[in-house]
């Protein structure tokens, strides 16, 4: 019914980009199919490793697929950083439409030596998955730091994507722009925004052609995301901010309602404030008005 290959590609040519939104729990799930649903526009959800541990590989792979079948729109799924083939090839048995095989963290001729090797038996299960790759340094896990790591950011160049991307065969590049995973406070109250490299990011996509994923986007200026949107990039990652968005939905319906007990009364609020957070991001990578 649809693939996510040719919804890049129109992306690509359109100038947008399409969101990806990682999901944990069905509250996730359904505050970000509901907000791609009113605003008509395709999304991916992700889930990692520690995500699909809790959710079940299978599990969330046929949630996915039913929304999809169901209501005949495009919403996809991704394996996001996949560290072991054996993990990678159990999402691609599974269903999902695309994986990160992310060995960012090896040195980088061997990080190119196993994912073309990954790339080859992934797409023997299923000749239609795309396959991510990532290199440079953007650290790892979404956090809530209490300030910003002062370790050196490592850049990708454009002649290590080019490299890159030729030997490995990726259909998709995630290269360090300036982007970092998880927020540190003064993020998540607004007081700061992450900034990226534009130029890092428009001599990637012209050495390399590829489509572009921009991971670690949460507590990113908006104006840089929309430039960056602008120079290159195809995918976007938001996955701090649902679930800051996630805790203090809770936070305030519990409060509200301190002898509530039922899931189905108190979760609605959790998905509203989850969902708010989604459209504003949807409408900003797709340039709709507020």
């Amino acid at each position: 019914m649809f693939q996510l290959k040719p919804i890049l590609v129109k992306a690509q040519a359109e100038g947008v980009a399409v969101g990806h939104f990682n999901i944990s729990d069905l509250v996730l799930l359904k505050a970000v199919f509901a907000s791609a649903r009113e605003l008509n526009v395709p999304v991916i959800v992700g889930a990692s490793e520690g995500e699909r541990s809790f959710l079940g590989v299978r599990q969330a792979a046929l949630l996915v697929k039913s929304l999809r079948e169901d209501y005949g729109f495009p919403i996809f799924l991704n394996a996001d950083h996949t560290h072991s083939l054996e993990s990678a090839i159990a999402a691609a048995e599974a269903g999902f439409d695309s994986i990160v095989f992310d060995l960012s963290a090896l040195p980088f001729e061997e990080n190119i030596k196993q994912t073309k090797k990954a790339i080859e038996v992934l797409k023997s299960i299923n000749p239609a998955i795309l396959i991510e790759g990532e290199i440079g340094d953007i650290g790892s896990g979404s956090e809530i730091h209490d300030t910003v790591p002062d370790h050196p950011r490592i850049l990708t160049t454009p002649e290590e994507a080019k490299h890159y991307v030729e030997n490995t065969g990726v259909d998709i590049l995630a290269p360090a722009v300036g982007n970092m995973h998880g927020m540190v406070q003064t993020m998540v109250e607004g007081r700061l925004k992450k900034h990226l490299n534009l130029t890092s990011i428009r001599e990637i996509k012209a050495a390399t052609g590829a489509l572009l994923t921009l991971h670690g986007a949460s507590g990113t200026d908006d104006k840089d995301l929309a430039d960056a949107v602008g120079a290159g990039i195809n995918i976007v990652h938001i996955n701090t901010e649902l679930r800051v968005a996630w805790r203090h939905g809770l936070e305030a319906v519990l409060a509200s309602n301190p002898k509530e007990v039922v899931p189905y009364k108190l979760l609605p609020a959790v998905e509203a404030a989850v969902k708010q957070v989604v459209t504003g991001r949807l409408r900003l990578f797709n340039r709709m008005n507020a």
